[in-house]
């Protein structure tokens, strides 16, 4: 069962989507927050495996929402909802934290594919917009602690010196790792550290 929450402060939006996604089999809605500071406490108090963000919400914003959720809840996968087609708010979102982009005006399938996808542990973006975000740098699909990361792995740091320099735990750098690697394709470190130099992260 796929557990989903959605965020959206237009109370039409919210109950659009939970009928939809309850007409999908193994998808259950657990919870509905209208602005970002509910949903990140229902993430807390639920954890679901996906929640689906709009970038434009009350209190706090959907990219301030997207960036605390990935911080504080890793293991809830994060799904931007958004009318907003254009590449820049493609890029902040991914860059805040999202694993997927859908428009608001796609289809039930199109949902079903992109929840499926990004609970999963993958990516999914929008045909709409994705020809123009590919066209960008490829690191742009990361956050900047996953940057932060991919550089110092690159240059050669083990996981434990890479917590010791961030602050963070050895737990938390392999998920990072991981997350790296699922967002760019990338399944060996050879082939990370090729993309790093040539997007010029390192030298």
């Amino acid at each position: 069962m796929i557990r989903v929450l959605l965020a959206d402060d237009h109370t039409l939006v919210r109950t659009g989507l939970r009928l939809l996604l309850e007409a999908i089999p193994d998808v259950e809605v657990v919870a509905e927050a209208a602005d970002g500071l509910e949903a990140l406490q229902l993430i807390e108090t639920h954890r679901p495996d996906c929640a689906l963000i709009d970038l434009a919400m009350p209190r706090l914003n959907g990219l301030e929402t997207l960036q605390r959720a990935a911080a504080h809840f890793p293991a809830t996968r994060l799904l931007v909802v958004s009318m907003h087609a254009d590449a820049p708010y493609v890029q902040q979102a991914l860059a805040a934290g999202a694993a997927g982009y859908l428009l608001k005006d796609a289809d039930k399938s199109e949902l079903e594919r992109a929840v499926r996808a990004v609970a999963a542990g993958g990516a999914y973006l929008t045909p709409a917009i994705s020809g123009a975000v590919a066209a960008r740098s490829e690191l742009s699909v990361l956050t900047t602690r996953q940057r932060e990361v991919l550089r110092l792995l690159a240059e050669g740091h083990s996981s434990k010196e890479m917590a010791a320099r961030l602050g963070l735990s050895l737990k938390t750098v392999e998920a990072h790792r991981g997350a790296i690697m699922q967002r760019l394709g990338i399944r060996d470190i050879a082939g990370l550290v090729r993309l790093a130099v040539r997007e010029g992260l390192v030298g």
